[in-house]
């Protein structure tokens, strides 16, 4: 669409969101609409004035989501390059064993690095840092579906049940919320139980690595590992090994249907943990940043909510443009 006919192009985009385009779906393998459809379709346009006002009231909340998505992007990338440098290219280590400080390092935190790397079966690693596997450092946990067929597993929604699904939608850092809820009856035919707050999952099969941190309470389906988190081992490190080790993940699944990795194969792998104070230093950087990325998804949360009430209203002129300017203003 390039001739808006004297329109406001947001408010266009607006008022076609509105539409329940896929009844005109025309396609059979990928879905498509023919222009020629569209044509009939009756609407209601205000005017030019009150489409700018829509459009700017709307837009104010879209690009208050975009920031936030890209604040998140960049404070995730943050804290990946800080993971990576510390302990897959061992920047410190590397940096003190030429004789020089660590540059950007506080030098009480500089100087827990040792100034050496020692050769292992795994190859090179720092002095005095220990040689592990993931299932010795965190526990692995697999989960299961309640039976469809049974009402009183799912009835009443009390827990909060989540399949890799949700965060194929969501694919952010942070769980906040979940499609689907189980009963407690449902919940106790899952061995795993309720993961608590902290804990990281990985989905495990169709497809294998899709990650997030566990904002509530949640119990998961057999599509996932999940790991508890220890004191020692916190759930950022965890998300971002994971991220940093998702080759090696792949390496060792394997299946005829679809590729999955099962918790027997993803306990061995191997994971190099610091001593304890490198660790506390590494978690003090990085937990602000999560702690931001987890506030930004929760206000873009309401934020599309908001949005999703006020965009059919507001375009049916349902609603007035001087409440939805009041609510704006409570969260703007």
């Amino acid at each position: 669409m390039t001739d808006f006919l004297g329109n406001n192009e947001r408010f266009a985009y607006y008022l076609l969101r509105t539409l329940d385009l896929r009844r005109f779906d025309s396609g059979s393998a990928q879905a498509s609409i023919n222009r020629n459809f569209l044509y009939p379709i009756p609407i209601e346009v205000p005017g030019r004035e009150e489409q700018d006002r829509i459009a700017t009231l709307l837009g104010a909340l879209d690009d208050k989501i975009a920031l936030h998505a890209k604040m998140n992007a960049t404070l995730e990338a943050m804290a990946r390059a800080v993971f990576e440098d510390w302990f897959i290219r061992f920047g410190p280590v590397r940096t003190k064993a030429e004789g020089r400080a660590p540059p950007g390092l506080a030098p009480d935190l500089a100087a827990l690095f040792p100034d050496r790397l020692t050769e292992t079966a795994d190859g090179e690693v720092p002095g005095g840092w220990r040689c592990s596997t993931v299932g010795e450092e965190v526990e692995c946990v697999g989960g299961s579906t309640p039976s469809t067929d049974a009402a009183h597993l799912w009835h009443p929604g009390e827990h909060a049940w989540t399949t890799p699904k949700d965060l194929a939608q969501r694919p952010e850092p942070f769980l906040l919320t979940t499609s689907r809820k189980i009963s407690a009856a449902g919940l106790a035919g899952i061995s795993s139980g309720l993961l608590p707050v902290g804990s990281v999952l990985l989905s495990s099969r169709a497809p294998i690595g899709y990650r997030a941190i566990t904002a509530i309470p949640v119990a998961i389906n057999q599509g996932y590992i999940g790991l508890r988190c220890t004191s020692a081992i916190g759930p950022e490190f965890v998300y971002l090994w994971l991220g940093a080790n998702m080759d090696g993940i792949h390496a060792r699944a394997n299946g005829s249907t679809f590729m999955e990795i099962s918790k027997a194969s993803f306990r061995p792998i191997p994971m190099l943990v610091p001593p304890q104070g490198i660790m506390e230093g590494f978690v003090s950087l990085v937990r602000p940043m999560f702690d931001r990325i987890r506030t930004n998804q929760e206000e873009t949360r309401t934020l599309t909510e908001l949005r999703d009430l006020l965009l059919p209203r507001l375009i049916s002129g349902q609603l007035r443009l001087r409440g939805a300017e009041h609510a704006l203003e409570a969260v703007l």
